[in-house]
């Protein structure tokens, strides 16, 4: 994969970062890290992360997520957003190429909806090094929703929706599990929101009383439950910005089965 992609056309940055299993990697060997931070609340960053954040040179990620953990370490710090992400990338991967030590962080944890972001990361490293990249899971906001919601990980359907790109086969998932299985979902802000999806389900055929929980800022200070049935929930639906939705963009919708 080259730094140039289209999320519509290809290649996905995610299916490059899946596209093989990580070598084996000798942590002596200096490895670039894609640290999980977890939800949002230093308490849920796992200690093995922290370490990674700790002890790099330079650590790149968005400025929210990169904010968060910024009081670790005395690393040079890039931040960025969307429009210059790629930028950061750049210059991220030319330093751990000249032989720093560097860390990538994401929200939560990169294996439930974070492999686009390790694909750029592994992509910027690669074209100019050798290093190999580890990733370092995080708790995400899914686990600690599906405790919330008891929704045990066994009996349930996880679906990201918080991604760019198609989402097709993702809600077919939705439809094909809802009421035969716990429903795990991360919406995306804001053309995917719980309203939204409520509103597929129930056009797919659910039960209208089926109980769904918007799990949100899970471990935040200002944490919140939204307790409703589906049928509730889909007078939400609609919108696609902020000012459409009650709900803030840090949101996990959990929809269970008949007990």
């Amino acid at each position: 994969m080259s730094g140039e992609y289209n999320l519509d056309a290809g290649p996905d940055p995610a299916m490059f970062a899946a596209g093989n299993p990580e070598p084996d990697i000798d942590e002596d060997a200096d490895p670039v890290y894609a640290v999980g931070v977890g939800p949002g609340n230093q308490a849920y960053l796992t200690s093995r992360g922290e370490r990674a954040i700790r002890e790099a040179d330079v650590v790149v990620g968005f400025t929210t997520v990169v904010e968060f953990v910024a009081e670790l370490t005395d690393a040079d710090l890039l931040t960025c957003g969307y429009e210059d992400e790629a930028a950061a990338l750049e210059a991220f991967g030319e330093r751990v190429a000249a032989g720093e030590a560097g860390t990538a962080v994401a929200m939560g944890d990169p294996n439930h909806s974070g492999y686009q972001f390790v694909g750029k990361v592994q992509d910027s490293v690669g074209r100019v090094s050798a290093r190999p990249v580890r990733v370092v899971p995080g708790i995400s906001s899914l686990q600690v929703a599906a405790s919330r919601a008891r929704t045990p990980m066994e009996d349930a359907e996880f679906v990201t929706l918080h991604k760019s790109g198609d989402l097709e086969a993702d809600m077919d998932r939705l439809a094909e599990a809802v009421g035969d299985r716990h429903l795990l979902v991360l919406p995306r802000p804001y053309d995917r929101m719980p309203g939204d999806l409520a509103q597929f389900l129930l056009e797919q055929g659910a039960e209208p009383e089926l109980e769904a929980l918007v799990c949100e800022k899970l471990t935040h200070a200002d944490e919140t439950i939204h307790r409703f049935t589906l049928d509730d929930l889909s007078k939400h639906a609609g919108g696609d910005g902020p000012e459409e939705t009650p709900f803030s963009d840090l949101v996990v919708l959990a929809v269970r089965r008949p007990v």
